[in-house]
C-alpha cells in the first residue's frame, strides 16, 4: 500500500523530468492513473504515444535513476515552503480547469478558499507616472471591495500592485517566473517578504532553486490568469508578456479588463488594441464589478455571514444586504419583501433599485424581481 509521502514523491518527480510539461504530465496520469504509474512504466508501454517526444520518453524511463526528489521535499520543509500536487483537495479550483494546469504549486504562505474572489492586475515593466497611478487607485479600489490581487512580482504595474495591495490591508498573491528561493527581481526580495508576512502567499511552478529563463515567464502568465476572476491591464505595449496574459486569460474563459491611457503612448498601445478586440474599457472598479456578475460558485469572504454570489454584493450596506438576503431561487413581488424583511416600504424601493443597477437582482415585471 503506498504512503502519502511516497505519492508525492513520485509527483515531484515526475514534474521535474525534462521535456515533460504540463499538458504531457496531465495526459499520462490519463493514461496510466498515477504519477507512481507512470514512472514504473516501460518502454513497451510508451509505444504509440505521439505526444511524448522520444527525448522525453527516454528520460521518463531513467528518472527514477538519475532525479532525487527528496532533496527537493526536504528543502521545501525546512524552509516553509508547502507542495500542492494536481491531485490534492487543496489546489486552487479555478487553476484546475485551465488546460495546462501546473502539476506541481510550491507555495510560501497560504492560499485561501476566498482566493477565489479574485483579480489579476498586471502590466508593463516599463511603466510610465500615469500607469502607476492607475494601478495604484485600481488596485486600493479592488482591495477595498474585497478582491485577492494577483500578479506576478515583475517592475511596474505588477509590483506597484502589489504594494498597493499590502499597503492598502488587502490580500495579495504573487506568482514567479522562477523557484521562490531564487525571487526575480532580486530587488522585489523585500517585497515578497512583505507579502507573506502581511497573510499572502508566493507561488511557483518551479522547485525553489529553479533559475529564470525566457520561457518560464510566458508558463508563469497562464497560472496569473488561471487563479483569476478576471485580469485588468494597465499598460502594455502591442508586443510584452501583458498581452500574452490577455490571450491566455481569453482562452481560459476570463474577462479582460483594459485601462485606456495616452494616444500618443506605446505603453498604451496594446491597452487600446485589446478594447477594440472586446476586452472591457476601465476606468473605475466599478466596471469590473459590473461584468463580473454572478459568479459560478459563491465564496465566503471575512467578515460575512453569507457567501457572496456577485462581487457587488461586498460594497453593499446593512439594509441592501438585508433586503438581497429575502431572495432565494424564485422571484420576489416587492410587497413580499417588506413583509419579509421588515424593512419600511421606501428602504426596500431604495435598496431594489441599487441592487438592481448593480446587477444582482433583474425586474421581471413592474413589482416582481428576481436574484441573478
Amino acid at each position: 500500500m503506498m504512503n502519502e509521502d511516497t505519492a508525492i514523491l513520485d509527483e515531484v518527480l515526475l514534474s521535474m523530468v525534462e521535456g515533460i510539461g504540463a499538458r504531457t504530465y496531465r495526459q499520462l496520469i490519463g493514461r496510466f492513473g498515477s504519477a507512481s504509474a507512470v514512472l514504473n512504466v516501460s518502454r513497451n508501454d510508451l509505444a504509440g504515444f505521439d505526444f511524448l517526444q522520444p527525448q522525453a520518453a527516454e528520460q521518463l524511463l531513467s528518472a527514477r535513476k538519475n532525479i532525487d526528489p527528496v532533496l527537493v521535499i526536504e528543502f521545501c520543509r525546512r524552509n516553509h515552503i508547502d507542495i500542492i500536487p494536481l491531485s490534492d483537495e487543496r489546489y486552487p479550483a479555478p487553476l484546475r480547469t485551465i488546460s495546462d494546469p501546473p502539476p506541481i504549486l510550491y507555495v510560501r504562505g497560504t492560499l485561501l478558499p476566498a482566493d477565489r474572489f479574485s483579480i489579476a492586475v498586471i502590466g508593463t515593466r516599463r511603466s510610465t507616472r500615469y500607469g502607476l497611478r492607475q494601478s495604484e487607485r485600481l488596485t486600493a479600489a479592488l482591495v477595498q471591495n474585497g478582491f485577492t490581487i494577483i500578479s506576478g512580482l515583475a517592475q511596474g504595474i505588477d509590483g506597484a500592485a502589489h504594494r498597493t495591495a499590502v499597503n492598502a490591508g488587502g490580500r495579495t498573491i504573487a506568482v514567479l517566473g522562477s523557484g521562490l528561493h531564487r525571487i526575480y527581481p532580486p530587488e522585489h526580495i523585500p517585497l515578497a517578504e512583505e507579502i507573506v508576512q502581511h497573510g499572502g502567499c508566493l507561488i511557483s511552478e518551479y522547485p525553489p532553486l529553479h533559475p529564470t529563463a525566457k520561457w518560464t515567464f510566458p508558463q508563469r502568465n497562464r497560472i496569473v490568469s488561471g487563479l483569476s476572476l478576471g485580469v485588468l491591464i494597465i499598460e502594455a505595449p502591442l508586443k510584452s508578456g501583458a498581452m500574452i496574459s490577455a490571450r491566455l486569460a481569453g482562452e481560459q474563459g476570463r474577462d479582460v479588463f483594459a485601462v485606456p491611457g495616452l494616444i500618443t503612448s506605446p505603453f498604451s498601445q496594446g491597452c487600446h488594441q485589446l478594447i477594440r478586440d472586446g476586452a472591457y474599457l476601465t476606468e473605475s472598479a466599478d466596471d469590473i464589478l459590473n461584468v463580473l456578475g454572478p459568479m459560478r460558485q459563491s465564496v465566503l469572504l471575512p467578515g460575512f455571514q453569507k457567501p457572496v454570489r456577485h462581487p457587488n454584493e461586498v460594497s453593499l450596506n446593512e439594509v441592501e444586504q438585508i433586503v438581497l438576503r429575502q431572495f432565494g431561487a424564485a422571484a420576489k413581488t416587492l410587497e413580499a419583501v417588506i413583509a419579509s424583511s421588515g424593512l419600511e416600504p421606501h428602504q426596500v424601493l431604495a435598496a431594489v433599485g441599487v441592487l438592481e443597477k448593480k446587477c444582482i437582482l433583474r425586474q421581471l415585471s413592474p413589482a416582481e424581481f428576481i436574484r441573478m
